[in-house]
């Protein structure tokens, strides 16, 4: 999830801040006395969505490290991360990858990530919380499920889906803005004020929106990814993993996830449901259980 969210939120925030500096600096070279030029639009459009989104991966390392306080193991000090390298080693040659550069960060919750801008380039982080909550077993399962995620390129999917998001999002934002403007506020020559309200706006509800895709599509690879685990750990392993951590998880979402759900019953759930990065464990469970490919 922290992967995930880490991605999007970065991306995001990259294109709407280009967005407004765009306008700030006057280069918006698709845009005419008579309206947009639609060829232009979309070719700036797909060149600033594909540019973020791999920005963003480019820096995806880095922003973990940062942002979640990741610290890389360089030399094993003790037994625990001797083992924590040795089994992401051991992963990592049975998937055919680079070794991943190996780390934890501080916090109660049993969590992990993986993140890098190619298979061969990566990083596998694992919570403290992880590491003391959960057998040896259960926890190889765990990096098993994050050296898949490596292995399958799912960092580097998502960011070509990001960019075709990104993508839709910047034009549709601007094609909307001039609906407005000119059928609302009536400019006829060039675009008034109307215009960037209405295009801010739009980019911002749009890129809401378009997080449902980037979310649904992670939804899709958590399963591909716990069948990786299993493959490297142990199906029963995998499934002992995710029961762990659904007894460990509380009921109600994560604070980091708040802003995504709405609070109450049915309607509340099954929108919340749409702006998870991963289907809920029982579905997850059952899918091992049943043998379910990827």
């Amino acid at each position: 999830m922290k992967r995930i969210l880490l991605f999007v939120v970065t991306n995001f925030a990259i294109l709407i801040v280009a967005s407004i500096t765009l306008r700030l600096l006057g280069l918006e070279y698709w845009l005419t006395a008579q309206g947009i030029n639609f060829t232009s639009l979309l070719v700036f459009g797909a060149l600033l969505g594909f540019g973020g989104s791999f920005f963003s991966l480019a820096i995806s390392k880095w922003s973990a490290k940062k942002m979640m306080g990741v610290r890389v193991i360089e030399q094993p000090s003790n037994e625990v991360e001797r083992w924590l390298v040795e089994a992401v080693r051991r992963q990592a040659q049975q998937a055919g990858i680079g070794m991943p550069e190996v780390g934890y960060f501080d916090s109660p919750e049993p969590n992990a990530f993986a993140t890098g801008a190619s298979r061969n380039a990566s990083l596998v982080a694992v919570s403290t919380g992880l590491v003391n909550r959960m057998s040896r077993e259960e926890v190889e399962a765990v990096l098993g499920h994050e050296v898949s995620h490596v292995a399958n390129g799912d960092m580097v999917t998502l960011a070509l889906i990001q960019g075709v998001v990104n993508t839709f999002v910047f034009v549709l934002s601007r094609l909307i803005g001039q609906v407005v403007d000119r059928v609302v506020f009536r400019s006829e020559n060039g675009h008034g004020p109307g215009f960037w309200i209405t295009t801010i706006v739009a980019e911002l509800v749009l890129a809401f929106l378009a997080t449902m895709i980037v979310m649904w599509f992670s939804r899709q690879r958590e399963f591909r990814a716990d069948a990786g685990g299993a493959h490297l750990a142990g199906r029963h392993h995998m499934i002992g993993a995710l029961e762990a951590l659904r007894r460990n998880q509380p009921h109600a979402l994560p604070d980091r996830m708040a802003a995504f759900g709405i609070a109450g019953g049915g309607i509340g759930a099954g929108l919340r449901k749409l702006f998870m990065s991963h289907p809920p464990l029982e579905e997850r469970i059952a899918a091992l259980r049943a043998g379910q490919p990827a």
